[in-house]
């Protein structure tokens, strides 16, 4: 029986601009239809052996199912994928079904388009004017994308991000939190002003995005509104630390809820603050200094790096020697934790770098709705952010952290 391929076809572009357009569409064809050949082959391969009381293989091809179109970042590819006839059945006497992993049924947009619709709403883009702003960047051939299609989007993920902010907590644990306040230019009502966000360390490693709610500036109440529904929830057990910005209320409600849990500065934002009390000149060589502090092996290093920064600068620029003294003990809490941490814990850049691409880049526009519609698009673009993150470093050592076994210096302290 001769192999068959996967019809895929590409509308052709009507001019010369696109040509680049087309070759990388071309690659991506071939690319698609050699994926999905090996994944049936595979399939039916796994499975030769089946066969039923005749002797016929029970897992064949069967030719290929009805021609849809995908929408890609790089414009619309009409996709039919091999057909596989899998007459086995489960235990329970259910025909079991082959389900292509590359192509799931009913995938009808890529997940770089589906990241790409709530930017473009988080941007300023009217629902209305999806449809041209879509055509101009993945091309005229974009149908299935008009303003009703974006509006039934949004209600589906708003009902997602509802669901995900009422989620069962008890079988969580979290070892580290880092906690911060994502000012936006987007639709929130007067009265919440910003985005308050909260990511957490799994006892095995893994980082994961725990709150993402509207408070009024970063107030204490506000935060404490979010902690108590975190416990609420069922995250019971105090987070062994915390890393957030000094400036944030978090700091005052985190003992009212989690009065274990252990704070520690964000350096990067500490930093910032201590360069903006100096003079340009001045900056580069107080940088390098306050490097030295936390950047040092040692706390015992550490401190002093730390006194000579105050003797260097207290007497001439006394804002920025207090602004970095008030938070002694805090900016070095992660001493007493493993090395292989540290670079995990010195900053809020998990939250930083997630947001980064949203931030100040979006138009503020008033409507009906809008406050949970606008969240909604934050919890969707830091949920495709999520995938991509990396375990800790060290994540086996989390284990003695949970345990309380005592760290000095990032080493673990002798039996």
């Amino acid at each position: 029986m001769a192999k068959s391929t996967p019809v895929i076809t590409i509308k052709p572009e009507s001019t010369a601009k696109d040509a680049l357009a087309e070759i990388l569409r071309s690659g991506a064809q071939r690319m698609l239809a050699a994926a999905l050949e090996a994944e049936v082959e595979d399939y039916v391969a796994e499975f030769a052996e089946a066969r039923d009381q005749a002797g016929h293989r029970l897992v064949v091809r069967n030719g290929h199912c009805r021609s849809r179109e995908l929408q890609t970042g790089i414009g619309s590819i009409e996709v039919s994928q091999p057909r596989v006839n899998d007459k086995r059945v489960d235990e329970q006497g259910n025909r079991i079904r082959f389900t292509s992993k590359i192509l799931p049924p009913y995938l009808r947009r890529t997940r770089s388009m589906e990241e790409l619709i709530p930017w473009l709403y988080l941007k300023g883009v009217s629902t209305g004017g999806f449809s041209e702003a879509l055509a101009a960047l993945v091309g005229s051939d974009a149908p299935g994308l008009s303003a009703s299609t974006v509006v039934r989007l949004k209600r589906a993920w708003e009902g997602d991000f509802q669901e995900w902010s009422h989620r069962d907590l008890s079988e969580k644990r979290y070892v580290y939190l880092w906690v911060d306040g994502i000012h936006f230019n987007i639709r929130l009502e007067e009265h919440r002003q910003c985005i308050l966000v909260v990511m957490g360390a799994t006892a095995d490693g893994t980082k994961e995005l725990v709150a993402v709610q509207d408070g009024y500036r970063e107030s204490e109440q506000s935060w404490k509104e979010v902690l108590l529904d975190l416990k609420a929830r069922g995250l019971t057990v105090d987070p062994k630390l915390a890393v957030g910005d000094g400036a944030l209320g978090f700091w005052k409600a985190l003992p009212q809820v989690w009065p274990s849990t252990r704070s520690q500065r964000c350096w990067v934002h500490k930093m910032a603050n201590i360069l903006n009390y100096l003079p340009k000149g001045e900056q580069p060589r107080a940088k390098e200094a306050l490097q030295q502090i936390w950047m040092a092996a040692t706390r015992k290093a550490a401190i002093a790096a730390f006194k000579l920064f105050i003797k260097t600068y207290e007497a001439k620029f006394p804002k920025a020697a207090a602004c970095l003294s008030k938070d002694k003990d805090e900016l070095l809490t992660f001493y007493d934790f493993p090395a292989d941490h540290w670079r995990h814990l010195r900053t809020t850049n998990p939250i930083e770098s997630t947001f980064a691409t949203v931030r100040l880049r979006t138009k503020r526009t008033k409507g009906s709705g809008s406050r949970v519609a606008c969240l909604s698009m934050v919890f969707k673009l830091a949920q495709t952010a999520e995938r991509k993150w990396r375990k800790l470093n060290g994540h086996e050592l989390l284990a003695d952290v949970i345990r309380g076994v005592e760290f000095k210096d990032g080493t673990k302290s002798a039996a």
